[in-house]
C-alpha cells in the first residue's frame, strides 16, 4: 500500500509492506526537486576535463550533462532537450541527460516530471493509494484515476512516530544497538553503537542488524558515498559481514554498489544520487 499525507507545504509519501515502512519520500509541491523534468537547454561550456558540458536551462538554472549521458560531441551555443536525472543537492546543480523531445528556441521548461508519488505508483502498479487530502487527489486524478481512496488518517499513529524518528540522526537497531548517522558533503558515516546491545557475540549482533541498517539507508535516501563502521570486530571478522550486507542491499530500489572494506575497516557503499536525501529536505 502507498499512503500520502499532506502536512503544510509537504506531501509525505510512504510505501508500506504489511506494517513495515519500506520507502519514504518528502515532496514539496511548491519547490519540487525537478527529477524527470524536460527542458530546452543551451550548451554554455564544454568541459573536456570533466567529461561533460554545462547547460543553461533558463533563468538562473543550469545543470551538468556527462559525456556518457549524451554530452559528447555537443558544441557551445547548441540548443538541446534534456531531462533532469538527479536533483540539485549537496551544493551542486542538477545532473542531466540528453532527451529526444524537440528543443524550443529558448531555454525553459518543456514538461514537469511525475513527482515521487506518481513515480512510486508506477513502480508498484497494483498497490492501493490512500490520501488524506481531496485537493491533492483532484490534482493527481489524471495519472492515478481509480487507484486513490480518501482516508483522513492515511498515516496512523505508529507510522507517524516512525516518520518522525527519521528526522533524528539516530536510529534504533535490533537487540538494543543504535546507529549514529553523520552526513557530510563527501560521504555519510553510519556508526554502530553496541554499548547498550544484548549479549549476542559481536559477529552475530552485526549480522542481525544489517537489514535494518539497509532499511534506514533507503528510508532516509542516503546517497553518494556511505561508510558503515560496524561494532567490536577485527578486520578479518568484518569480511564475514560482506555477503549478508550485499544480500540486504539487493532489496534497495537504487541498487547500490558494495565496494568492500576500507583500510580502516569501514564497509564502503556507493548509492546513486537521484532525489535529495531526507536530511537536506528537512534541514536545508
Amino acid at each position: 500500500m502507498i499512503a500520502a499525507s499532506v502536512r503544510g507545504e509537504l506531501v509525505r509519501i510512504a510505501l508500506l509492506r504489511g506494517d513495515e515502512l519500506a520507502e519514504f519520500y518528502l515532496w514539496n509541491r511548491n519547490a519540487p526537486d525537478c527529477v524527470g523534468d524536460l527542458y530546452t537547454g543551451r550548451v554554455v561550456s564544454v568541459e573536456k576535463a570533466l567529461a561533460g558540458c554545462f547547460v543553461a536551462l533558463g533563468g538562473e538554472i543550469s545543470g551538468f550533462m556527462p559525456d556518457s549521458a549524451g554530452g559528447k560531441n555537443l558544441t557551445e551555443g547548441q540548443y538541446i532537450s534534456v531531462c533532469i536525472t538527479r536533483a540539485a543537492q549537496g551544493g551542486k546543480g542538477p545532473r542531466l541527460s540528453l532527451a529526444q523531445a524537440p528543443a524550443a528556441g529558448t531555454p525553459g521548461l518543456i514538461a514537469a516530471g511525475p513527482g515521487p508519488l506518481v513515480e512510486l505508483a508506477r513502480r508498484f502498479a497494483s498497490d492501493e493509494i490512500i490520501l488524506d487530502d481531496y485537493a491533492l487527489m483532484a490534482d493527481l486524478r489524471p495519472a492515478l484515476e481509480g487507484r486513490m481512496h480518501y482516508n483522513a488518517k492515511a498515516f496512523d499513529p505508529v507510522l507517524e512516530d516512525e516518520v518522525a524518528s527519521l528526522a533524528e540522526p539516530l536510529a534504533i537497531l535490533p537487540h538494543g544497538a543504535r546507529l549514529h548517522i553523520t552526513p557530510a558533503p563527501a560521504a555519510t558515516l553510519l556508526d554502530v553503537d553496541s554499548a547498550s546491545a544484548s549479549h549476542l557475540p559481536p559477529l552475530a549482533l552485526n549480522t542481525a542488524i544489517i537489514p535494518e541498517i539497509c532499511r534506514q539507508i533507503v528510508l532516509r535516501n542516503l546517497s553518494g558515498g556511505i561508510l558503515i563502521d560496524f561494532a567490536g570486530l577485527k578486520t578479518a571478522q568484518r569480511q564475514k559481514l560482506l555477503p549478508p550486507l550485499r544480500e540486504a542491499l539487493n532489496h534497495d530500489p537504487l541498487s547500490p554498489n558494495l565496494l568492500g572494506l576500507s583500510h580502516l575497516g569501514f564497509a564502503e557503499i556507493n548509492r546513486r544520487r537521484t532525489r535529495p536525501p531526507l536530511h537536506e529536505i528537512l534541514h536545508g
